[in-house]
């Protein structure tokens, strides 16, 4: 049974990424990880506590689909954290260190509101290459948001609805309505977290990314400095999708992974929450 059950298989890791595609279990960049593991032997790295799996302050990944959540997702693991990639549960948010795609990116500010000592990462991505990537990725999902006969968690067509009007305009494909989308979304985001020390903003396609995250992941917000590895700030994210290429969250193996539908104490119930 796949990881998030009630979502089609086929395409339920529908936010993917920016980069290169991604086999049926991406190869572990060695090289990366000795890298990292080097300089957490450094005092401030391992006061910090860069990648430490047990933390306190979540980090939340608001990106839209196709983005680089994925990337960045499958980086976490690899450092360490426990990552849902999507959350319909209150257990999937509280058991994860780091949560993506849906319903990130459309609740970003009741999730603020609900961990204030979470860190917020937005990821953007050039319009000329994100617009066809999501027009394709559309093409795939919009016969499992229908409202009434969709197959997609009730949270997910619930945020597609809300940034990009699936089911309440003619043609949510349309390049200039996803460019509209992109745009609304992105100044939202700004607005919201102008001057705020808890948010960073990066293209997972740069070069070095991957160690800026880590560098903002170490920052406390009181902004006070930490000297941070060398090494870490040249490292970029691992190179998954590209093209037409929509791999499965499901397809990457790792004990770190937490289940969108997690149950709890609460058994499977969302946030009281509406946006």
């Amino acid at each position: 049974m796949p990881d998030n059950a009630n979502i089609a298989t086929s395409c339920h890791s529908q936010a993917d990424d920016a980069t290169d595609a991604l086999p049926t279990q991406p190869q572990r960049d060695s090289t990366k990880l000795s890298l990292t593991k080097s300089c957490l032997s450094k005092p401030n790295a391992t006061k910090h506590g860069i990648v430490a799996a047990e933390r306190k302050n979540k980090i939340i990944i608001i990106g839209l689909p196709r983005t680089g959540t994925t990337s960045v997702s499958v980086a976490l693991l690899e450092q360490g954290l426990k990552v849902a990639h999507m959350a319909f549960t209150k257990a999937a948010f509280m058991q994860a260190d780091a949560i993506s795609d849906a319903p990130c990116f459309s609740d970003f500010k009741q999730l603020d509101k609900l961990f204030p000592d979470a860190k917020f990462v937005y990821l953007d991505r050039n319009l000329s290459a994100w617009v066809p990537s999501m027009q394709m990725l559309l093409s795939r999902m919009l016969p499992h948001l229908d409202a009434k006969t969709g197959r997609f968690h009730p949270i997910m067509k619930r945020s597609f609805r809300h940034c990009f009007g699936v089911g309440e305009v003619h043609n949510p494909q349309d390049e200039q309505h996803l460019i509209g989308c992109y745009q609304r979304h992105q100044r939202e985001v700004f607005s919201y977290f102008a001057r705020r020390n808890n948010f960073l903003n990066i293209d997972v396609s740069q070069q070095g990314a991957l160690g800026q995250l880590l560098q903002f992941m170490a920052q406390p917000t009181d902004t006070t400095p930490v000297e941070v590895c060398h090494q870490i700030t040249e490292l970029s994210f691992p190179r998954l999708n590209i093209g037409r290429n929509v791999a499965s969250w499901d397809e990457y193996k790792h004990p770190n992974k937490i289940s969108a539908n997690a149950s709890g104490p609460d058994k499977r119930k969302f946030f009281d929450y509406k946006i």
